[in-house]
């Protein structure tokens, strides 16, 4: 059980690449098995952290791997969208290089405070994930943007807002930080471990 965390993990890790090779390879044909790789993915993030605290396994190590398994995930998955709907992509840039800009802020600001990448695994963070589920779905399923879109980016925005205080607001570099609220209270030297949130 104490591997369970990392086998998950790598299981994302490996949908990742499949995922984009898929949609290259596949194209239209591909969709329903990518959603279907696309929620494993998901149920892997959710259950790789609490099997890791159920277990006593969860780590600076484990998180900052699972944080950056994230990020490789996503990434592959809005490549896959693109290559399934240029056009529909194309018309959102904007938006889109929009938060491409903020989860580069939020990499460099934490590398130039504490040498490290960020790995909050914020509340916010969290609701953008599912917010970004969401939105994949019906670009890929269904070839449709719309009001899921629209949100995913919104939430996307507050998200990386909130990364950026919290990673300014910490006196030192900390993994699972559950807001900026509670940053700051790790600022004003109150514990806030006691208090933590489910965190996948």
């Amino acid at each position: 059980m104490k591997k369970l965390p990392y086998i998950l993990i790598a299981i994302r890790f490996i949908l990742a690449p499949v995922i984009l090779l898929l949609a290259y390879w596949e194209g239209g044909r591909s969709r329903i098995l990518l959603l279907v790789f696309m929620y494993i993915g998901l149920f892997t993030d959710i259950f790789d952290g609490i099997i890791a605290r159920k277990t006593g396994v969860s780590s600076e190590k484990l998180r900052r791997l699972d944080s950056q398994t994230d990020l490789i995930f996503w990434l592959c998955t809005g490549f896959a969208a693109y290559l399934l709907n240029p056009e529909l992509i194309q018309q959102h840039w904007e938006s889109i290089a929009l938060i491409f800009m903020m989860e580069a802020s939020c990499y460099v600001i934490s590398i130039s405070r504490f040498g490290k990448e960020t790995c909050t695994h914020a509340f916010l963070s969290k609701m953008w994930g599912v917010s970004l589920l969401v939105a994949f779905t019906f670009l890929i399923g269904f070839q449709q943007a719309g009001i899921p879109f629209y949100l995913a980016v919104i939430l996307g925005l507050i998200s990386h807002i909130d990364v950026i205080l919290i990673v300014l607001l910490l006196p030192k570099w900390q993994h699972d930080v559950p807001s900026c609220y509670h940053a700051w209270k790790i600022r004003n030297g109150k514990d806030v471990k006691k208090n933590v949130y489910l965190n996948g």
